[in-house]
Formats: C-alpha cells, structure tokens, sequence
C-alpha cells in the first residue's frame, strides 16, 4: 500500500477509534426519582436499587439561603420527585454526582416517553440560570434553548427576575466561603 494511502487508513481507523471512545463515554441512566436535594440536585434509585446522586447540567438554581431557593428545589421536587427518569450524561463532578439532562415524562401521561427537560423548564420559570461556565460541555442546541430561556424568564420577570439584580449562586457560594 503507497504511503499516503496507508496514512489515509491509519487516520480513517483512528477517527472510528475516537468517535467510539465519545460514543462510549455517553450514557443513560433510567430510574425514579426518590429525593430532591435543591433546586438543581436529585437522587435517582435505578433498577439495581443503586442510589445516584444527579447535578442538572447546564443550570445552577439559587441555594436555599437565597431568595427563590426553596421554590426551585420545591418546583424540581414537583417536576421530577416519584417519576421516572432518563439522565443523559457524560462525567461526573469533584463530588461524584453525576452531571445530566433529566427528562422527565409529561405529568399528566404516565406511560409517555420522557420527553421534558427539567434544567430547561427550572430556567425558563425563572428558577435557575443557564450556567455559562459550564456551556461548552452542553451542546449548541442546548447551549442555545438554554439560553433563549433565560432571556426570556428575564424578559417575563418571572420568579428570580422579579429582583432587579438577583445575586447567581455562584457568587453567593463565594460569599459564603464556600
């Protein structure tokens, strides 16, 4: 085999080699909700009777202290407690949580697919922030959908946009020495 041939192959072949390492390092945990610890934090028990603890990716909701804290945690606990749940996700955080997009099935269709992104639907009640740190993890379109939420909770002054300038819980964590 000429040379650029043979170094076309071996960079087909290490392509196919990177593309399954990717597709690998993806995966979906299925499993019903059982705790809510705040307002971007649950606990999913899978059908091994493994517990995972589950941070939303792509959002960071107020921490309980703040205003709007207790609400967010209360409207996940709403959305997402006792249901059964899809997480797609990638890695895992400093504290071994998993970090995922929940979906949840429609309320009101017990054998519906899950087709609701709880992170999505906390950002665009103006429960959480679209947690641009971590963007380049999400993809565009979640990047994007994200982002248009918030805009438009926002624009909506809805939940914690009623305060003219909510503190994100970034900063607050910071001023709590944490």
């Amino acid at each position: 085999m000429p040379g650029s041939a043979r170094h076309c192959v071996l960079r087909g072949l290490g392509f196919l080699l990177l593309l399954q390492v990717l597709s690998a390092s993806a995966a979906a945990l299925e499993g019903r909700v059982v705790h809510v610890s705040d307002g971007d934090t649950l606990t999913v028990l899978d059908e091994q009777d493994q517990q995972h603890k589950v941070r939303l990716a792509g959002i960071d909701a107020p921490e309980r202290g703040q205003p709007f804290g207790k609400r967010a945690a209360a409207e996940l606990t709403n959305l997402a407690k006792n249901k059964r749940v899809i997480v797609d996700w990638t890695k895992t955080d400093r504290y071994r949580r998993i970090i995922g997009v929940v979906w949840v099935a429609p309320a009101d269709c017990s054998i519906c697919k899950p087709t609701l992104d709880v992170g999505l639907a906390l950002i665009g009640d103006g429960l959480a922030w679209h947690y641009r740190t971590y963007e380049r993890d999400q993809t565009n379109e979640d990047r994007r959908d994200y982002r248009q939420a918030e805009t438009g909770a926002r624009a909506r002054h809805a939940g914690l946009w009623t305060d003219t300038d909510p503190t994100p819980p970034w900063n607050w964590r910071r001023g709590q020495g944490r």
